[in-house]
């Protein structure tokens, strides 16, 4: 393919005199072409594009939430990990389509910016970035709060909360891993994920025979809804930071080999996987306790809920299941905002500086200290349900618009257009997606929502400022 052939260039400057990039000069099943011999490597395969969407969304999910969703909806926050699935699939089949047909590093941002133009690409792409970046920082804090549980259970104390320092730390440890090489990071995510599904699955299969009387005594959960109806919604809004990993397969297209084949299959994958995992967790763990006294736990709620069934072998097996968790969540979330950083940058939203390669690792540097940086002061703030409610709404606006973007492209039917998954039910199940990925933004804390709405006024400004004039083109 020549670079006549593939280009998709854009029109206009941003105010340091920058033009978008020409799109690469061959899209291959192994690497992504630049400028005649600069290449973003194509090193994740299917299983790592499965471990990226199922080990970012498993952390959150089972081992930061449970406490805190049954403290707001009982054992009915089962249901509100159901409503979160379903919301997702939505959105990962026109996202699948826009995927494979524009297999980009950028994820949403791409799309968007590609089919319903620049402003709105902007919107979501500056959102997407600091979206990661607020989830980045969720996952370190529950991260910090498991390592702290563990030196709690070898009787190691400290005069100060070590949960913050901790969260920071491996911040920095993350970031200079992926700095050293995706290839590395997606090793380290397969290995994670493998190890995290076996203690899961032994220890939910445990759980459950139990609390059907197979192993002592049968329990059941209290009252379906003992607070009612409406905060399974809220929490459904609140929890929907846990679905944020298949997204972030395709912010990482760029790195997938084989994206019309593995693209589809490792977000619906994903997606499908982990929502089975949650429904069961809450089952087991308000088999075990109230929804009270599960609230009561915090964050490490399932280490408790483990204790009780096993004892102290369950409770060691869950936090080790936890820090693995959260350390892949916070990973993959790194990995993935720095490559919108990276393609923001090569479509002048954001300084040229941000997108170059480094030539020993074959990694965005720049890019990935653009997302270490931010997450670091993050961290610092220690607020868990604010950062993942304003991750969840960032996310679900991208979202809203991935759905819009397919019906716009089905609508205009361009010539590049030539997705090689096309999704079913279009444009009925797309609509449906937009809509319900909106509507759940109106049951989010008023804080989550203004913080959300102010970081996308200011990302309109920052384009209309620094690139007003920059008009993105989608042809392939």
């Amino acid at each position: 393919m020549t670079n006549e052939d593939a280009a998709a260039r854009g029109t206009g400057a941003n105010v340091d005199g920058e033009m978008p990039e020409a799109e690469p000069e061959a899209v291959t099943a192994e690497a992504t072409i630049h400028d005649g011999d600069t290449e973003l490597e194509r090193t994740i395969g299917l299983v790592g594009g499965l471990a990226i969407g199922i080990g970012t969304m498993i952390g959150a999910g089972i081992f930061v939430f449970p406490g805190i969703a049954a403290g707001d909806a009982g054992p009915a926050a089962a249901l509100s990990f159901v409503i979160g699935g379903v919301i997702a699939l939505l959105v990962a089949l026109p996202a699948s389509e826009l995927a494979t047909a524009m297999p980009r590093s950028g994820g949403g941002y791409y799309f968007v910016s590609r089919s319903m133009g620049t402003g709105y690409g902007a919107i979501v792409g500056l959102g997407l970035w600091l979206g990661l970046v607020f989830a980045s920082a969720f996952y370190l804090v529950g991260l910090g709060n498991y390592a702290t549980a563990v030196l709690g259970e070898v009787g190691i104390g400290l005069s100060i909360n070590p949960v913050v320092p901790l969260g920071i730390f491996f911040a920095v440890v993350l970031t200079g891993l992926s700095v050293a090489g995706t290839e590395n990071t997606a090793k380290i995510q397969n290995v994670v994920v493998a190890v995290l599904l076996v203690i899961l699955t032994l220890f939910l299969t445990y759980g459950t025979l139990n609390a059907f009387g197979v192993f002592g005594r049968a329990t059941a959960p209290e009252t379906f809804f003992p607070r009612g109806y409406f905060p399974v919604l809220g929490t459904a809004a609140l929890v929907f930071t846990s679905y944020l990993g298949f997204a972030q397969v395709a912010t990482v297209a760029g790195d997938i080999k084989q994206p019309g084949r593995n693209l589809p299959l490792a977000m619906v994958g994903s997606v499908l996987v982990v929502t089975v995992f949650y429904v069961v967790t809450i089952f087991v763990a308000t088999s075990a306790f109230s929804a009270t006294e599960l609230e009561g736990f915090g964050q490490t709620a399932m280490v408790e809920v483990a204790r009780e069934f096993v004892g102290l072998p369950g409770a060691v097996a869950i936090l080790i299941a936890g820090l693995l968790a959260t350390f892949s969540s916070a990973n993959a979330s790194i990995l993935s905002a720095s490559r919108t950083v990276y393609a923001l940058s090569r479509d002048a939203l954001l300084p040229r500086k941000a997108s170059e390669i480094n030539l020993r690792y074959g990694t965005p540097h720049v890019a990935l200290l653009a997302a270490g940086g931010p997450i670091v002061l993050l961290v610092a703030m220690n607020q868990v349900e604010v950062l993942a409610e304003v991750a969840s709404f960032l996310h679900l606006v991208m979202y809203g618009l991935i759905c819009a973007a397919v019906i716009v492209l089905r609508r205009r039917d361009p010539s590049w257009y030539e997705p090689s998954y096309r999704m079913p039910g279009a444009p009925a199940l797309p609509a449906i997606g937009a809509v319900a990925s909106f509507g759940l933004i109106a049951f989010m804390d008023p804080v989550s929502m203004g913080i959300g709405v102010g970081i996308m006024v200011v990302s309109f400004v920052w384009y209309r400022y620094y690139a007003g004039t920059v008009e993105l083109k989608g042809d392939f």
